[in-house]
């Protein structure tokens, strides 16, 4: 059976698939690079951050993110993270040609990409697995996890600087004079760049950093800290707006995600 035989109309044709599992003891960095392949990051544990398409990703444990073969992208991760990283050979059709997405991984499909990484299959049965996984691949509102970063080397400077250090509580008017721009440019750029004010992209920086520490086991109280938040009820208020529900919600449904290695899956 060839692999077009498998493949119906208006679904992937998928060549092959490789998952491996990346265990970072100390920060890391992925510089700028490219791939021939699709590339699918998931099973986040830690924080996990990646650059494509002119956004900043926070990768949560729930859901996986989608890198179209092509695309420019930086990935990077803090001490302690895990996550999984699926390289994808196959003729996709939109969405997931387009842009960098965020795809709801299934337990079903996570389970077959550790099988398929940890032992040998017979070809069909591994043609069929790979269509599969790919199949089950949902696209999703990516919102949640996506930062827009602004192009402007002054407001990325500041973009930076926030997301290094979400606490940083310095007032727009503090900003202008470090970065040399008016109150008033500075505030336009912001919004035309980013689509938020520089209040509204700031409370997402904190809220998308914080993301990562609770996935990473800090409780609310230490997060609300590290994030800016000297009150940890502001904090919970200001999570729930951005992101629907609260950090306790979140926590629960990544204990209840079981998310574990490839290593440790069997």
């Amino acid at each position: 059976m060839t692999r077009q035989a498998i493949s119906h109309s208006g679904q992937p044709l998928v060549r092959g698939v490789y998952t491996a599992y990346f265990d970072c003891a100390t920060p890391a960095t992925w510089t700028e690079h490219v791939h021939d392949t699709h590339e699918l990051l998931w099973g986040a544990r830690g924080v996990l951050t990646v650059e494509a398409d002119g956004g900043f990703f926070a990768v949560p444990a729930t859901l996986g993110l989608w890198i179209p073969a092509g695309v420019v992208h930086a990935v990077k991760s803090t001490e302690g993270t895990g996550f999984c990283c699926s390289h994808i050979d196959a003729d996709v059709p939109p969405p997931l040609g387009d842009r960098t997405v965020a795809v709801t991984v299934p337990a079903a499909v996570q389970e077959l990409l550790r099988h398929m990484s940890n032992f040998d299959m017979e070809p069909v049965m591994r043609e069929r697995s790979e269509q599969l996984v790919v199949g089950l691949l949902d696209v999703v509102d990516a919102r949640p996890m996506l930062l827009p970063m602004p192009s402007d080397p002054r407001l990325e400077r500041i973009a930076r600087e926030l997301l290094d250090n979400p606490a940083l509580d310095r007032s727009l008017e503090e900003w202008s004079v470090e970065v040399a721009i008016s109150v008033r440019n500075l505030s336009r750029l912001f919004h035309k760049e980013t689509g938020m004010t520089f209040a509204q992209w700031r409370i997402h920086a904190r809220v998308r950093v914080a993301l990562g520490l609770l996935a990473a086991g800090y409780p609310v109280s230490s997060v609300s800290r590290r994030v800016g938040y000297n009150n940890p009820s502001a904090f919970v208020q200001v999570f729930r707006k951005v992101m629907g529900h609260t950090p306790g919600w979140y926590v629960s449904s990544l204990k209840a995600g079981n998310h574990h290695s490839l290593a440790g899956s069997e």
